[in-house]
C-alpha cells in the first residue's frame, strides 16, 4: 500500500487545523453549536483536542501552549472573590445601602462600586456577587431593578479596563506584554475612571426617575454580618493590592492572597470552591491550544498579511478592528487572535493598551458583548427581564463615547 505523499499530508494538516480554528470560533461568536450541547468551554477543549490528534500540536508542546501564569491568576481572583462572598462582606454592603441611601443615589452608587471592584477584581465574579445586591437593595427601596441591573453590567466592564486583574483578557495582555500593574493603572485607571462619569451620565438620562416598583417595600430580617469575619479578608486584600503596586508577579501575588482566604477554622471550603468558574479555566486552556495550533499552521500569520492593507497599525483602525471582533466572536479570543499581531506595530506598547481598553469597552455593545452582560441578564431573569433593546440603548452610546475618549486619552498620554 502506498503512502500519501507529504505534501498531501502537509494540506491536509493545514486543511484540519483552518477548519478547528473556524469552527471554535463560530461555536466562540454564537454560544453553542448548532443543533448539539457544546457551549464555548466545550468548543475550546474540543477544538485543542482536535488540533493535537491531527498533529498540529505536538502533545508536549499543548501543554507549553498554556499560559499557566494566567490561569492561575484568574482562579486565584475567583478564590478572594468567592470567600469575601461567603465572609458576608456583599450581605454587608447590601444592608449599608438599603439604610443609609435614598433611592436618587442608588444609581452612582451601583454604577461606582461596581466600577471600583471590577477595576482589582475579575469582573465576571463581581457581576456574580453585584446582581442580588441590586435586586436586594430595590426590592427594599421599592424601586424597579431595570436601571440598575444595567449599572451593575456596564460599570462593571468600564472598570474593570483599570488594571491587568480587572477582566480575563487583561490577565492575557498583561501576560504578554510585560506591562506592570501600576503602568497599566496609570495608563488606563483614567480611562475607567470618565467611563464610569458617562455611564452615570448617560443611565441617568435613560431613566431620569426612579420608578416605582409594584411590590410593598421589604424590612430587612437578615442578621447583619459579623464584622469579625470581615477583618481577616480585608488584611489579606489591602496585602494582595500592596503587593500588585509593588510590582510583584500578579500571579504570585494572588496565589498567596487566595492561599491564606483558604486558611480557616469556620467556613466549609466547598461554598468558595462552587462559586469558581471552572467552565472559564477550561476555555482559557483550550483555546491558548487552539491559538497555538492556528500560528504552527500559519493562519495568524496569514490573517496579519491580509490585515495590512487596511492599516491596522493605526491606532483608530486597530480600535475599531478589535471592537468589532470583539462583539463577533467575544472578547477573550479577540484577543488571543489580535495578540500575536501587537508585536509587529511600530509602538508595542501603545497597541498592547488598545488592545486591552478596546476589547473591554466594546463588551458593552450588546448583551453578547461581554460575560459580564450575561451573567447580569440571567441571574436576574426571573425578577426583571432585560431585553435586547433595553440594553442597547444604553450599551450604544455607552460603548461609542467610552471608546471615543479612551482612543483620545491613549493618544494624548503615549
Amino acid at each position: 500500500m502506498s503512502h500519501l505523499p507529504v505534501v498531501t499530508l502537509a494540506e491536509l494538516k493545514l486543511f484540519a487545523a483552518f477548519s478547528i480554528f473556524l469552527t471554535s470560533y463560530f461555536v466562540f461568536a454564537v454560544g453553542k453549536f448548532p443543533g448539539m450541547k457544546i457551549d464555548r468551554p466545550g468548543a475550546a477543549i474540543i477544538g485543542a483536542v482536535l488540533m493535537v490528534a491531527f498533529g498540529i500540536v505536538r502533545p508536549d508542546a499543548a501543554l507549553s501552549a498554556i499560559d499557566f501564569k494566567t490561569i492561575v491568576l484568574l482562579f486565584s481572583m475567583m478564590l478572594i472573590v468567592a470567600t469575601l462572598h461567603a465572609a458576608g462582606f456583599f450581605d454587608w454592603i447590601t444592608r449599608w445601602v438599603v439604610e443609609h441611601l435614598r433611592p436618587k443615589h442608588l444609581l452612582p452608587t451601583i454604577i461606582f462600586l461596581s466600577g471600583l471592584l471590577s477595576a482589582f477584581f475579575v469582573n465576571d465574579i463581581i457581576c456574580l456577587a453585584m446582581v442580588p445586591f441590586v435586586l436586594t437593595a430595590t426590592r427594599r427601596m421599592r424601586v424597579k431593578p431595570l436601571p440598575y441591573l444595567l449599572a451593575v453590567a456596564t460599570a462593571s466592564n468600564i472598570g474593570s479596563v483599570a488594571t491587568i486583574t480587572g477582566n480575563p483578557q487583561n490577565m492575557l495582555i498583561g501576560s504578554y506584554s510585560g506591562i506592570s500593574y501600576f503602568a497599566f493603572l496609570y495608563h488606563l485607571g483614567p480611562v475607567a475612571a470618565a467611563g464610569l462619569f458617562l455611564d452615570w451620565l448617560i443611565l441617568a438620562k435613560a431613566f431620569p426617575t426612579a420608578e416605582v416598583a409594584d411590590q410593598p417595600p421589604e424590612v430587612g430580617t437578615d442578621p447583619a454580618p459579623e464584622p469579625a469575619r470581615l477583618a481577616k479578608p480585608a488584611v489579606v486584600i489591602l496585602m494582595v493590592l500592596a503587593g500588585f503596586l509593588a510590582g510583584v508577579p500578579p500571579a504570585m501575588v494572588a496565589a498567596f492572597g487566595a492561599a491564606m482566604m483558604l486558611i480557616t477554622r469556620t467556613r466549609e471550603p466547598r461554598r468558595v470552591y462552587d462559586e469558581v468558574d471552572w467552565g472559564l479555566l477550561v476555555f482559557f486552556a483550550g483555546l491558548f491550544v487552539i491559538i497555538q495550533g492556528a500560528q504552527n499552521a500559519g493562519l495568524t500569520s496569514d490573517l496579519l498579511r491580509l490585515a495590512e492593507p487596511l492599516g491596522i497599525q493605526s491606532a483608530g483602525v486597530f480600535t475599531v478592528v478589535t471592537a468589532g471582533l470583539s462583539n463577533i466572536v467575544s472578547n477573550v479570543p479577540a484577543v488571543m487572535l489580535l495578540k500575536s499581531m501587537v508585536p509587529q506595530f511600530q509602538n508595542p506598547h501603545v497597541g498592547w493598551l488598545i488592545l486591552a481598553m478596546a476589547s473591554t469597552l466594546a463588551g458593552n455593545l450588546t448583551i453578547t458583548g461581554s460575560v459580564a452582560n450575561i451573567i447580569v441578564v440571567e441571574r436576574s431573569r426571573n425578577v426583571a427581564e432585560i431585553r435586547f433593546g433595553d440594553y442597547f440603548k444604553v450599551g450604544l452610546p455607552v460603548t461609542a463615547l467610552t471608546l471615543l475618549v479612551g482612543s483620545v486619552w491613549l493618544w494624548w498620554i503615549k
